[in-house]
């Protein structure tokens, strides 16, 4: 499995327009080791959860502290850590850059098979895992919310990474859609870490953070943390 480190790691915003370059904190420090198998994370919007996901592949990086990926600092070794972590964003179709979702899933593997027949051939089986074969030569325009959904998801897990961070994906999918994605994630090999407003997904877990106001503020249990985040809910 793969193992995630965030040693006091934090990150500052400037304030716009104050003297002195003032910053305000968004997150942190956050101190966290991450080696189960599904991780959720619960919050209210703007709590910092969003902020949380994008420090383990480096699209955010800490302002100060470290984040590290299997020993990889995301600083440094940005790129590499990118390999190992695949992001899946709220709307899939941010993550669909290319006409077609065959096209998607080759351009993914280019860096891994440099022959076009070759590549093409990889597509059609990571097309094929995801029953998504179908549906590979159609416009992405032309796709349903939870087929752009797994489409997205083929794309990025293409290359085979160790751990796949996913934000709010069931944001846009009516339930039915929902399940079949709780389907496809339980049957992953890799490590996943959700964020999630579905409390039901959330539980689905080996463990559970509940981020408020940028900071952790219960780390454990599922169950336990879904009771916390419904307190501070109620309290505000």
């Amino acid at each position: 499995m793969t193992e995630v480190r965030l040693e006091a790691a934090t990150v500052t915003v400037p304030v716009d327009g104050s003297p002195g370059q003032r910053t305000r904190t968004i997150l942190g420090p956050v101190d966290l080791v991450l080696t189960e198998s599904r991780v959720t994370v619960i919050g209210a919007n703007g709590s910092g959860k969003s902020t949380l996901l994008r420090l383990l592949n480096g699209l955010v990086t800490p302002t100060s502290g470290t984040v590290t990926v299997d020993a990889l600092d995301t600083v440094r070794h940005g790129a590499r850590v990118r390999r190992r972590v695949a992001f899946a964003f709220t709307d899939p179709i941010s993550q669909l850059v290319m006409p077609t979702g065959r096209e998607d899933v080759e351009l993914s593997l280019r860096r891994l098979h440099r022959s076009r027949t070759e590549r093409r051939a990889a597509a059609e089986r990571v097309l094929e895992r995801f029953g998504l074969a179908p549906l590979a030569d159609q416009s992405v325009y032309d796709l349903s919310g939870g087929e752009r959904q797994l489409m997205a998801l083929a794309v990025v897990l293409a290359t085979e990474p160790g751990l796949l961070v996913l934000d709010e994906p069931t944001t846009l999918l009516d339930r039915r859609n929902t399940l079949r994605l709780r389907s496809l994630l339980d049957s992953l090999p890799q490590s996943v870490v959700v964020a999630t407003h579905d409390l039901e997904l959330a539980l689905h877990a080996d463990r559970t953070l509940v981020v408020d106001e940028g900071r952790i503020v219960c780390d454990g249990e599922p169950a336990t943390a879904v009771e916390r985040y419904l307190a501070l809910s109620d309290a505000t």
